[in-house]
């Protein structure tokens, strides 16, 4: 399935939205966004990631190494009903969320405004996550 691109408004502001829906199940699909050691397997950004906790939670803290190798602080600022925010190096960066349907879900990627560049990142990382949450 194809990735969709647009402009929307959510609790943070207007925001680049990029989605993709998955035959997996919202559950199985927030398992994969928030279990950290999946991170490195569906993040292009991400190589390598330490945590405060496995499964992340609103204060939850780290680092995540990017391709570069630089290892970079972030800390989750939200993470209830299927949507997750956080900051990187104290940057509000992409907020992560899963809607559900009768046949599976969507999830989505929330870019600021002037991310628009990273879409094709996401679009990557919407791919392998279907893969992953389509594995278990």
């Amino acid at each position: 399935m194809q990735s969709e691109v647009r402009v929307e408004r959510g609790p943070d502001g207007r925001h680049i939205a990029v989605s993709r829906t998955t035959a997996a199940p919202p559950e199985r699909v927030w398992t994969v966004l928030t279990d950290t050691t999946a991170w490195p397997s569906w993040g292009p950004s991400v190589t390598d990631v330490e945590c405060s906790d496995r499964v992340i939670r609103v204060g939850s803290t780290g680092r995540v190494r990017t391709p570069l190798g630089v290892w970079v602080p972030f800390e989750i600022t939200t993470c209830e009903e299927f949507r997750w925010t956080w900051t990187v190096a104290r940057v509000p960066a992409t907020g992560h969320r899963v809607e559900g349907f009768e046949t599976g879900s969507r999830v989505v990627f929330e870019l600021p405004l002037l991310a628009a560049g990273y879409v094709p990142v996401c679009r990557r990382a919407l791919d392998a996550i279907d893969r992953l949450a389509a594995e278990e």
